[in-house]
């Protein structure tokens, strides 16, 4: 962490994010034109959106952070969380290809499985725990640990539904986590502002799978590379607006005996919106969820956001018994 804070102070960072910013709202302007003959999504059914959207956007704070990471790279040697969107570059360029093409879903989670096995090789906690267990228990482990970072992919990718809501939330965590040490997410951070000013309601562009997947593996990545599995565990929880919708939102489907992966309207954040909830009173509930849990880390660590998370928990159930279109209603819908 040291190594860190030599290569990147505080000025650099901040300096960083703000030219990724500026970059990425400017590339943005000149692609959303492109992106609207070639990538253009338009409503069906299952949309929240009402209007036909360009999507594949996130292709630029993709290549902005990776560009920023290729810059820093011989400062930043012997710091893998430094390199990680270099790292996770083949997967976004699996979500470009299948935003454009539509490609199945097998090859898809060919390129997370891939992706979080390279995030886990280099996780100086799995290392650490392999260590610890015996070497029959390791296979078992690692299966154990792809399973749920893959996961964690898809369930980001699930909740990139509405106007700014994924982009929000993400940039509130990246920025967390730069804020308290982890080394090169200052321009990714500030690219997603960037992006976040063409992605708030009403967005003009959708981040795409080319956005989301990379979001996720991020996330994965940067908890990963925490010294510790408490410090790993409250950077995860700083997502729990986020995964926990699309976790329970899954069990539910699956109890249920619904098609898990077919498109659908049945997390809160969606029925929240059938309930009459504009995009961005949505978008912005999660995204003031996730700030309180950072700040909660920041503030207090990992006690403060369990309790804190606990209490985001219950008002989700609040929300979804009292306010949200019925799950069981929206099903049939």
């Amino acid at each position: 962490m040291a190594l860190a804070m030599l290569f990147q102070p505080f000025h650099l960072r901040l300096g960083s994010a703000l030219v990724a910013a500026v970059v990425t709202w400017a590339v943005l302007a000149l692609l959303i034109p492109l992106l609207s003959r070639r990538l253009l999504d338009r409503p069906n059914a299952r949309s929240s959106h009402r209007r036909p959207t360009p999507r594949g956007g996130g292709v630029v704070f993709v290549l902005v952070a990776a560009v920023a990471a290729l810059l820093t790279l011989p400062a930043s040697l012997g710091s893998a969380a430094a390199v990680l969107p270099l790292l996770i570059l083949p997967l976004a360029l699996v979500g470009f290809l299948d935003d454009l093409h539509d490609l199945p879903a097998s090859w898809r989670y060919a390129a997370q499985l891939s992706t979080a096995l390279v995030l886990l090789l280099i996780s100086p906690q799995v290392q650490a725990l392999t260590q610890l267990v015996a070497p029959w228990l390791w296979i078992p482990l690692v299966l154990l640990l792809l399973v749920a970072a893959t996961a964690v992919i898809n369930f980001v990718n699930f909740m990139d539904g509405l106007d700014g809501l994924v982009a929000g939330c993400m940039a509130v965590l990246v920025a967390a986590a730069a804020v308290s040490g982890t080394p090169g997410l200052a321009p990714l951070g500030g690219a997603l502002l960037g992006f976040l000013l063409w992605n708030w309601s009403p967005a003009r562009v959708f981040m795409g799978d080319v956005g989301s997947t990379f979001l996720g593996a991020v996330l994965v990545g940067v908890a990963l590379q925490q010294s510790s599995w408490s410090q790993s565990s409250g950077l995860l929880l700083l997502a729990t607006p986020l995964l926990a919708d699309a976790f329970l939102c899954v069990l539910r489907r699956l109890l249920t005996g619904q098609r898990v992966f077919q498109a659908h309207r049945l997390h809160l954040f969606q029925r929240l919106h059938q309930a009459g909830w504009p995009h961005a009173r949505v978008s912005f509930l999660y995204v003031a969820a996730t700030a309180v849990l950072a700040l909660a880390l920041l503030c207090g660590g990992l006690p403060w956001v369990l309790a804190l998370a606990a209490l985001e928990l219950l008002l989700g159930v609040w929300l979804d018994q009292r306010v949200a279109v019925p799950f069981a209603v929206a099903s049939r819908s």
